[in-house]
């Protein structure tokens, strides 16, 4: 069952920039260059909650959304 984890608190400086800490880092395979995309919640029109996740890992769920005959069934 999939479930969610808070991983660690990070605090945005004053160019708006974050440091994820290196176990996190590590845990995702990213390293310097690596591409995340931002994926912003919204409840009721206004923006409440922010989501970070491998470029690669957004566009596998894309694909999915869009063409869903296209992943392979196991029987």
């Amino acid at each position: 069952m999939d479930h969610y984890d808070v991983e660690a608190v990070v605090s945005v400086d004053g160019r708006g920039q974050v440091v994820l800490p290196k176990e996190v880092r590590v845990a995702l395979g990213l390293e310097a260059g690596s591409k995340l995309a931002v994926v912003v919640m919204r409840q009721h029109g206004a923006p409440c909650c922010i989501s970070l996740m491998p470029v690669g890992a957004l566009e596998n769920s894309v694909r999915e959304v869009l063409n869903p005959s296209s992943q392979t069934k196991e029987v």
